[in-house]
């Protein structure tokens, strides 16, 4: 009796008419260029055993998991922004600068993306503080204070979604994030990968950071009621020292309602995430699904066969889609 596999639990990222998709050695995207062909980017994921060991502690690995995330993230979208609409072959040449201020580059562009992360979760996190207690005389006590404190906090990050969502570019990259979740869960599924089957798929999943946004919000509230709200000062530094406390929870909790996913009762927990990525994401259209699939397919020949690019740090290559060829069946 053979035994069933657990499939490897892939992640992505959306990006400027693109698609990254991770492993556990290695990170692609895929790219749709402005002569209609799909250029590839390949890096490799830097493996630190002190890192190694902290991403197995519950509560520290979400932690370290943002960072990365947002470091190596950045490393891509650069390459998209970059990229997505020059013709092959007009790029800037600056091999040579590029070769002697490669690792300079790396490292301001991870701690570009670092900061924008921590600089905006500042933001939803102590704006939604001030606005509260402008309603103090109305809403005084701490139960009114930190559900209008949450309040202000949800408010905040839909009314954000919603205005960037309106942008031509913004919706795009929705697109494309519906397409990398339907890529995910077709490959969950075991179906053969292709556009139509593909395309069948939810756009919606149980481990998009969307969820992730979200849950910061829910389980900060409940956070919040151990802490004092009053005086005003200290519940600004509570709310500062208690940043990494709220992400390693909600981290946690998005683990739990993915592994609850398919159990009747426990997988309504991970709705309201859901309902989130409703705004986040976009139905895409067949061609933006073809890049998608492109970059998982890519990751998935990378992982299998080396290719002769995991020796290297940053890889790109050219490939047309009818040079494409399935690697799932």
């Amino acid at each position: 009796m053979s035994e069933s596999k657990t499939p490897p639990a892939y992640g992505g990222q959306a990006l400027i008419e693109g698609v990254m998709f991770g492993g556990k050695q290695d990170t692609v995207t895929a790219i749709r260029r402005k002569d209609d062909s799909i250029e590839y980017f390949h890096v490799p994921r830097e493996q630190h055993p002190v890192r190694q060991k902290l991403k197995k502690i519950p509560l520290v690995r979400g932690i370290v998991a943002l960072i990365e995330s947002a470091g190596n993230g950045s490393k891509h979208l650069t390459f998209a922004s970059d990229r997505y609409d020059v013709m092959p072959g007009e790029e800037n040449d600056k091999e040579t600068e590029e070769e002697t201020s490669k690792l300079v580059m790396i490292l301001g562009v991870a701690a570009v993306g670092v900061l924008t992360f921590l600089f905006s979760k500042f933001v939803f996190t102590l704006v939604p503080v001030f606005l509260a207690e402008l309603f103090q005389s109305i809403a005084p006590g701490k139960t009114a204070q930190i559900m209008l404190e949450s309040f202000f906090k949800l408010a905040l990050l839909l009314t954000y979604i919603g205005l960037i969502s309106m942008t031509p570019l913004i919706k795009r990259v929705f697109q494309y994030h519906g397409a990398e979740h339907k890529v995910i869960n077709n490959y969950e599924n075991n179906l053969e990968m292709t556009v139509e089957n593909v395309q069948s798929q939810s756009r919606l999943h149980y481990r998009c950071g969307s969820s992730f946004i979200l849950f910061t919000v829910i389980v900060g509230m409940f956070i919040y009621f151990l802490v004092p709200t009053d005086p005003l000062w200290l519940r600004v530094v509570n709310r500062i020292l208690l940043i990494p406390v709220v992400l390693g929870v909600s981290f946690e909790v998005l683990q739990l309602t993915n592994s609850v996913r398919n159990v009747p009762i426990l997988r309504y927990l991970g709705y309201p995430g859901l309902w989130l990525q409703l705004l986040t994401t976009k139905e895409p259209d067949d061609k933006q699904v073809e890049v998608a699939i492109a970059s998982f397919e890519k990751l998935l020949e990378i992982e299998e066969h080396g290719v002769g690019v995991l020796n290297k740090e940053v890889v790109s290559e050219t490939e047309t889609m009818d040079e494409q060829k399935p690697v799932l069946s």
